[in-house]
């Protein structure tokens, strides 16, 4: 019994954990505030998070409203970025619509993730049989492209917003799934988690206290990344007519509407790709500075 306190003091050492948590953290802001390209992409982030989360009190104009006198207006200063084929306000309809994209990017890849990370950290913990499976099944499902593998998927279960978020949200799995398992099974190395199992702590106490933790960073990264790719699959889903139904405002349905007005009014079409293309790459370049801030091969 005497040698059991001394064991979980070689196990967990607070004191020595904490200090080290201490200077990663500093560390890791150090590095992401010296990266210009990621400070430019948390401001594009952020503000059109704040754009999506105010839509109501920024928008000029109802974003269903038709009004077919006005159609195809050109920017003017009655309506900023002009108006659609049916008189809608082209602005407030953007600003409405990054209410639905960023949602279905942010729930979507927070459901792939949480289920990735579950089959993830059950394969790289227990390994055997269950890894091969698990493994098996994430490279059957990573053989499809994305888009067609969503397009599959909602194809059985229907077009709507929920199922877009379902079917983006399945492509992510396996490789969330790939990425945990890899960071489980170093983690699981370490002569500490050896010291805690000989303590007798369950499996479960190991992999949320001690295996979760120390696999977050991989998480963080992919997450920012994805929440990218997730946005883009969304519109091109709305766009082909299988996600968010008119007359919703949703970034991919826009460009869908004004695709016969190109020659005519291009500027409903440009406006949303532009919205499109500043929220990609601002999730881009920060989930990059993510990634060198947190990679310790970058540490000089």
């Amino acid at each position: 019994m005497d040698h059991q306190p001394q064991l979980e003091t070689m196990a967990v050492n607070p004191a020595r954990v904490g200090n080290s948590k201490a200077i990663r953290m500093k560390s890791f802001y150090k590095k992401l505030a010296k990266n210009k390209a990621a400070m430019v992409g948390a401001f594009i982030v952020i503000v059109f998070s704040l754009l999506a989360i105010f839509a109501p009190l920024l928008a000029p104009y109802d974003p269903t409203e038709m009004q077919l006198s006005k159609k195809l207006e050109t920017p003017s200063s009655e309506h900023w970025l002009g108006t659609d084929d049916k008189g809608r306000d082209i602005l407030s309809r953007l600003l409405y619509g990054s209410r639905i994209s960023l949602t279905v990017g942010i729930l979507s890849t927070l459901l792939g993730a949480l289920t990735g990370i579950i089959l993830g950290v059950v394969a790289g913990y227990y390994g055997r049989w269950v890894d091969s499976l698990i493994m098996r099944i994430c490279d059957v499902l990573l053989a499809f492209p994305g888009i067609l593998l969503a397009l599959a998927i909602v194809s059985v279960l229907g077009a709507s917003t929920t199922n877009v978020i379902i079917a983006v949200a399945f492509y992510a799995i396996p490789t969330f799934a790939r990425i945990v398992r890899g960071s489980t099974l170093t983690v699981k190395k370490l002569e500490y988690i050896d010291a805690i199992k000989a303590m007798g702590a369950r499996d479960t106490r190991i992999i949320i206290k001690h295996i979760l933790p120390n696999v977050l960073s991989p998480i963080i990264v992919q997450s920012t990344l994805y929440i990218a790719s997730a946005i883009i699959t969304a519109s091109a889903l709305s766009f082909l007519g299988m996600g968010t139904k008119p007359p919703t405002p949703e970034w991919g349905t826009m460009l869908a509407q004004g695709r016969s007005y190109v020659a005519q009014a291009p500027h409903i079409t440009l406006f949303p790709g532009l919205v499109i293309l500043l929220v990609v790459v601002g999730f881009n370049l920060f989930g990059d500075g993510l990634r060198d801030a947190l990679d310790p091969k970058t540490k000089k």
